[in-house]
């Protein structure tokens, strides 16, 4: 998205990849756009397939023990999302770089930071078995929670701010019709569910577990029953069932460094911070950090002024603060916690309770799930 971003403002990049590309291209990640992401797509020039086929959804629905009640985004905010897998996405944006000429170096290992306090900084890598270099004015570090680029903030610069989750989410994937037109957020007795999708042909849903569950203890028959019974009597008669196409547990938390900058080195994405996936905030918080860097630095190069460089930082974390806190809050709200007890179910019943007779407590949720604007200056998405 950055690299695409810059090609737009004619800034020269090259994007290093760790993978090859048929891995990249073969992973499944997220699948709910927000509004201003739907927006970056377009204005990056790259939005032709996603405008055909991506889903919109105007509203999503809360279940609560069998009980039921729908947020109507659209009403309550004008906004709405699309769903459109970050798999379709990335074929989208790699397509597009090559017509553009924009240089994907992927294989890249090795990859290591050279200068970032200096005037000109280096990454050296190695490809195809042999050692490469490249001078950069900036770097972007993209490369993702594991990734080397955060470690190359000082730790007496850096700061490490984390909630680990005691449980994860165990998702499927199936190519059988989803059992609702959009999504279902459920809290039952037995925990949390999710019914997403894909495409019209194409389901994902999610069912919450413990940290020592494996795969090998779920196998398709167990999951299918046990999101007929989550999601409850009215929606388990839709459910279609299909052998899995990836089925996968994946642990959450909460994660956030500072600052997101350190001399030429930026960082974006899941290299700076994580949220729990309730509410799809991951994928969305990265594009909106590739929308204020790729505006800092088309201003940098433009007038040869750091002072929106400067803020990058401070104007990122600002948004991504409100996101983390959104996800921790759905979060609260939608699964069961170990630590809970009886007085936490209590309180989720009565938070149910007043989102579904408020209007109020439901335009706050649905402006936080439709995505925040981005703010530039006077301009914004």
């Amino acid at each position: 998205m950055l690299s695409h971003l810059l090609y737009k403002e004619g800034i020269d990049c090259v994007v290093l990849e760790r993978k090859d590309r048929e891995y990249v291209e073969g992973r499944i990640r997220a699948g709910v756009l927000e509004q201003t992401t739907v927006d970056l797509v377009r204005r990056a020039g790259v939005s032709a397939r996603m405008d055909r086929e991506g889903i919109l959804h105007e509203g999503f629905s809360l279940a609560f023990n069998g009980q039921r009640t729908r947020i109507d985004l659209a009403g309550l905010t004008g906004r709405s999302v699309m769903v459109y897998g970050q798999t379709e996405l990335t074929k989208d944006m790699f397509s597009a770089a090559e017509a553009r000429a924009i240089p994907i170096i992927f294989d890249a290992a090795d990859v290591q930071l050279h200068d970032i306090q200096g005037s000109t900084s280096r990454v050296t890598f190695v490809e195809n078995g042999q050692k490469r270099e490249l001078a950069a004015d900036f770097i972007a570090g993209c490369d993702g929670f594991h990734g080397v680029s955060r470690s190359y903030i000082p730790a007496g610069v850096r700061r490490d701010f984390e909630r680990v989750y005691p449980f994860g989410w165990l998702g499927i994937l199936a190519d059988v019709p989803p059992c609702d037109h959009e999504l279902i957020y459920a809290n039952h007795e037995r925990g949390f569910a999710l019914a997403s999708m894909r495409s019209h042909v194409r389901s994902r849903y999610y069912v919450q577990v413990s940290l020592n569950e494996k795969l090998e203890d779920w196998p398709d028959d167990r999951l299918w029953d046990e999101l007929t019974i989550r999601l409850g009597e009215a929606t388990a008669p839709r459910i279609t069932r299909g052998p899995n196409i990836e089925k996968s547990i994946a642990p959450l938390r909460s994660f956030v460094t500072e600052p997101m900058r350190h001399r030429n080195l930026f960082l974006a994405g899941d290299a700076a911070h994580i949220v729990p996936p309730t509410g799809a905030k991951g994928l969305n918080l990265a594009a909106a950090d590739t929308a204020y860097l790729a505006s800092e630095l088309t201003n940098y190069f433009r007038s040869g002024s750091s002072i929106g460089l400067n803020h990058y930082s401070g104007t990122a974390l600002a948004r991504v603060w409100k996101a983390e806190r959104f996800s921790w809050w759905f979060t609260h709200l939608t699964h069961r916690f170990p630590e809970g007890g009886d007085f936490g179910g209590r309180m989720q019943m009565a938070e149910f309770s007043y989102i579904c007779g408020s209007e109020a407590a439901q335009r706050s949720l649905a402006e936080n799930y439709v995505g925040l604007s981005l703010n530039f200056g006077q301009e914004s998405l």
